[in-house]
């Protein structure tokens, strides 16, 4: 990880510590910035998967679910007899690992057949897997709530306490009182710390053969990568990061039902990583803040709405093909400041 990195890991952090105290006690607004952090996860690990393995996903939202689903039915099952009966329901951060690692089990099994295939292919079977599961939660209604999901999910009990003086005892800024607000701390610390992961991942051995699959899987076996078991690894790797993001998601919003792992939020995820940049992480957490936050501010179109937000996605995916992060890296680059000349 270059110092250029680092930098903006720094500068990230201080734009994400600061933003409680810039918008104050409005927990719309950080509710809306804590569902960016979460997609960020997921979108960091579509980068990986996409970006630098070269390998499509359509099931993603599936992947979300099952880390949502898993960690909300662990922590609300009360089984009155059976061997489940003195171990459910798990305590939440109990129950995001254990969700975690269900999720990574089904995904290597899921992937270890679906990544052998290659295009058009692997899109499909991944949009089938996404599928089955979707379905598989609207059938178990006696499990899963069905097409009405399920509430009743607890809170993720917080870490430790915010240090006193944060804190005014007289009634004044009472900033850290809001649960909102300890989500947002949450999420984004989870945010970074999947960064700072995946960015010493991409520079280390393993991204580069991630990076030679990619461009040329024929080329990279032939010197010796072991092709299957990186895209396998990277798949496991992305389902982790979006078991976590769903388990984070289903304790914030405490309900959940298929709609939130459905096709269409797969896609969603799809497009965050295409417009902000597929072959960069950054790009990744980039094209999920803009997309969580674009909607809520073109509102103001009110029925055209729709067609401003598909117009700037159109306008970004023609200008700049390689995504936003790298088109507004270029466009800056391009424009040299102008030299005073004397005489």
């Amino acid at each position: 990880m270059g110092r250029w990195n680092r930098v903006s890991l720094v500068v990230l952090a201080g734009v994400a510590g600061a933003m409680p105290f810039l918008l104050g006690t409005d927990s719309y607004y950080i509710s809306v910035l804590v569902m960016a952090g979460i997609r960020s996860i997921v979108a960091i690990g579509l980068s990986l998967l996409m970006g630098y393995a070269g390998q499509i996903s359509l099931g993603h939202g599936a992947l979300f679910g099952l880390g949502a689903y898993s960690s909300g039915l662990l922590t609300t099952l009360h089984p009155q007899s059976g061997w489940l009966a003195g171990i459910l329901p798990l305590s939440p951060w109990t129950a995001l690992v254990v969700a975690a690692v269900m999720t990574a089990a089904i995904a290597y099994a899921i992937g270890t057949p679906c990544l052998r295939l290659r295009g058009h292919y692997l899109a499909m079977a991944t949009l089938a897997f996404g599928e089955i599961v979707v379905i598989f939660f609207v059938a178990m209604v006696d499990l899963t709530g069905g097409p009405s999901g399920f509430g009743g999910i607890p809170d993720l009990p917080y870490v430790g306490s915010f240090p006193a003086w944060l804190i005014d005892p007289e009634g004044g800024y009472n900033l850290f009182v809001y649960r909102d607000t300890h989500y947002y701390f949450l999420v984004w610390i989870v945010v970074i710390l999947t960064l700072i992961f995946s960015l010493n991942l991409i520079h280390s051995r393993v991204g580069r053969a991630l990076r030679s699959i990619h461009g040329s899987e024929l080329a990279a076996s032939t010197m010796g990568v072991n092709t299957a078991k990186y895209k396998v690894q990277v798949f496991v790797l992305s389902a982790i990061f979006a078991s976590v993001a769903g388990s984070l998601y289903a304790h914030f919003v405490t309900f959940v039902s298929p709609t939130a792992c459905e096709l269409k939020y797969s896609i969603l995820l799809l497009t965050m990583v295409a417009v902000g940049g597929m072959a960069n992480v950054w790009g990744a957490v980039l094209g999920a803040v803009l997309l969580t936050l674009l909607p809520e501010y073109l509102r103001a179109f009110e029925d055209y709405d729709v067609l401003v937000y598909g117009g700037i996605l159109i306008g970004i995916l023609m200008f700049m093909p390689q995504g936003l992060l790298v088109g507004c890296i270029q466009l800056i680059g391009k424009i040299k400041p102008v030299r005073k000349t004397t005489g």
